[in-house]
């Protein structure tokens, strides 16, 4: 054992009696666990947050979407999707064509909403999630003379549609060419087919029709707005994002699942390091302490550095002395904490002890515990513990053999 360990520990935890600088390291070593113990749970709960909006998001959302960056419509040919197919983290790719559309009930009712025309084979096989269908059958195909359509469970009952019934629906490129062509403007009609529900906070307003009439509702002919692709993992999405841009070239933007919901992404992992920030001010107050326990603990052994200097212990050692004594109150302090959080963590993992609203999407406070949050946490712990020792340890260092014996 060093002897500047053994010393900094006699001088930290010895039992001869209580005084005010033992009560101000245990204060020192209670707040450190606090605030460890806070942050693990606090951004635990944070990243449990991000995965649920994350997965409501994705069930909807792709993990890869391939857009045109010169207009809204482009052709995707034979030989670009079997670049895409040469990726192998590639598990699917669907093509889709959409835009703005006015729906018509037989009574008159209107709404503006969002048609997306895909792939029935390759869209319901996307996303696990768009495949579950409330009411009906998830078939886009021509039946009787009409075409197939999916509705979102809202969009349906605000039209008092059903299963079964029939709606029109004028694009706003038919509207706009009407106009310049001064004819009557081209309306389709489409069969509701079924009712799909994604999830409480997404906004079911967008409805499903067959790639090929979609193309013919906005006059695209043979085009496309735009290529979804589904990944064997979500978490490869940056890596073959660059390597699908390479393939493709600058004519075409590539976005990732984050990108296409970028400013709520961004705003939650906002709220996430402002709360560590907050947070990490318990520690910091904590911290404090180990300057006035150390600081004291430099004047009440006066005495004995000076004999340790006498005895050929140099500057530097003395310092290492209180730093030491620093680390071992943040170590102490962030052990106990960091356990204490990792098992409040997992118990509201395991057990939900706090539970939520019913009528939220989910029944209890999520939790995911990720290890670099846990590294950062007891990093940052750490460095606060040894900048705290900085004072006193260079204080300690400038102690002179003759002056700790001339004042003692």
């Amino acid at each position: 054992m060093k002897p500047t360990s053994f010393i900094a520990r006699r001088y930290l935890f010895s039992r001869k009696h209580i005084s005010l600088i033992s009560t101000l390291t245990l204060i020192s070593i209670l707040g450190i666990t606090i605030g460890t113990a806070l942050l693990i749970v606090v951004l635990s709960v944070f990243n449990g947050f991000f995965d649920v909006i994350k997965s409501i998001l994705l069930s909807y959302d792709p993990d890869i979407r391939i857009e045109y960056r010169h207009g809204k419509s482009f052709t995707f040919d034979d030989q670009q999707y079997k670049l895409l197919r040469g990726i192998p983290e590639i598990r699917n790719i669907s093509p889709f064509a959409e835009g703005k559309g006015l729906v018509v009930r037989e009574d008159g009712q209107k709404q503006v909403i969002e048609v997306k025309g895909v792939h029935k084979d390759s869209f319901f096989q996307l996303r696990q999630q768009q495949s579950e269908i409330k009411q009906g059958v998830n078939d886009l195909g021509v039946k009787n003379g009409s075409p197939g359509l999916l509705g979102g469970s809202m969009l349906l009952s605000r039209l008092g549609l059903e299963v079964g019934d029939q709606v029109s629906i004028l694009s706003a490129a038919g509207m706009r060419k009407s106009l310049t062509h001064f004819s009557i403007p081209r309306i389709y009609r489409f069969e509701v087919r079924g009712q799909y529900s994604i999830d409480k906070i997404m906004d079911e307003s967008v409805v499903f029709i067959d790639l090929e009439a979609a193309q013919r509702l906005f006059d695209y002919r043979n085009k496309i707005t735009g290529v979804d692709i589904a990944l064997q993992n979500s978490s490869q999405a940056e890596e073959v994002k660059e390597r699908v841009q390479s393939r493709l070239g600058p004519d075409y933007l590539v976005k990732t699942w984050y990108d296409l919901q970028k400013p709520l992404y961004d705003v939650m992992y906002l709220e996430k390091w402002g709360a560590f920030l907050i947070l990490m001010l318990i520690v910091l107050v904590a911290v404090l302490n180990i300057v006035g326990s150390l600081t004291m603990i430099v004047i009440q052994k006066n005495r004995d550095i000076g004999v340790l200097r006498t005895l050929g212990f140099g500057p530097a050692a003395i310092k290492r002395i209180f730093f030491k004594q620093g680390l071992y109150v943040g170590v102490i302090g962030c052990l106990i904490g960091g356990g204490l959080g990792l098992f409040l963590s997992w118990l509201q993992k395991t057990y939900k002890l706090i539970g939520l609203s019913s009528s939220f999407i989910i029944d209890a406070y999520p939790v995911s515990i990720q290890p670099t949050d846990i590294l950062i946490i007891l990093a940052g712990s750490l460095l606060l513990s040894l900048a705290a020792s900085w004072y006193p340890a260079l204080r300690a260092s400038k102690i002179e053999p003759a002056d700790a014996v001339r004042y003692e």
